[in-house]
């Protein structure tokens, strides 16, 4: 006679529930890394896309922040209309089913001072899906000084940096600002990002767009 050699059904039911257990517990893991990363690529994509385009209106029109108004032709929204591509907006007000989440997952009204779109908000959708709000009100004269010794960089005059915030994944969730697992000293260099989110507050001025938290900067440097 011959011996048959091989597994057992209640074997293979047993290595199937292990692995069942084991993708269960690993699973969630590994879908949040794939999306931090993608959401990492996706900010420092869309900081250099808006640097191009201020770059290239300076070099076409031979204006940047510095000398945006709120109306006539020296606006934000006209940068970013000649020079890239916008599938939405320029859009005033509030955002149809778009809420901003808070850490613990509550609606918040603001991130890191910057409100969520609303009446003096403005906001435009590019073809990749990021999103761009920034509010347009403060939104002028965006420039650093670096005339005046002594006085501190943003407080002469109407010299100021101008602020906003990048949904790397437009109105789609989770809406989650980019936050610091823990922050000892209030330094960047102390910051650490294991778990990056969509939305990244930035600030802007002259020909420069750059985060504007320590977060944020530790998501565009770190490795």
């Amino acid at each position: 006679m011959k011996k048959s050699l091989g597994f057992t059904l209640a074997e293979v039911l047993i290595t199937l529930g292990i692995i069942g257990v084991v993708a269960a517990m690993t699973m969630p893991t590994l879908i949040n890394s794939t999306q931090g990363a993608q959401y990492k690529a996706a900010f420092k994509k869309a900081l250099s896309a808006l640097s191009q385009a201020v770059t290239l209106n300076v070099a076409l029109d031979e204006w940047d922040f510095a000398d945006v108004t709120n109306s006539g032709d020296y606006t934000i929204a006209n940068i970013l209309k000649d020079r890239m591509n916008v599938v939405r907006g320029p859009e005033t007000g509030t955002i149809d089913d778009y809420v901003l989440n808070g850490i613990d997952g509550t609606t918040v009204t603001a991130i890191d001072g910057v409100a969520a779109p609303g009446a003096d908000n403005t906001t435009v959708f590019f073809n990749d899906g990021i999103m761009f709000s920034y509010k347009a009100g403060d939104a002028k004269l965006c420039s650093k000084n670096t005339d005046v010794a002594g006085v501190a960089e943003w407080s002469v005059g109407q010299q100021k940096k101008c602020s906003g915030f990048v949904d790397v994944n437009g109105i789609k969730g989770p809406n989650k600002v980019v936050v610091c697992d823990k922050e000892q000293t209030g330094k960047s260099e102390d910051c650490i990002v294991s778990n990056p989110t969509d939305i990244y507050p930035v600030m802007f001025y002259d020909s420069t767009v750059l985060p504007s938290t320590n977060a944020g900067r530790a998501v565009l440097y770190g490795k």
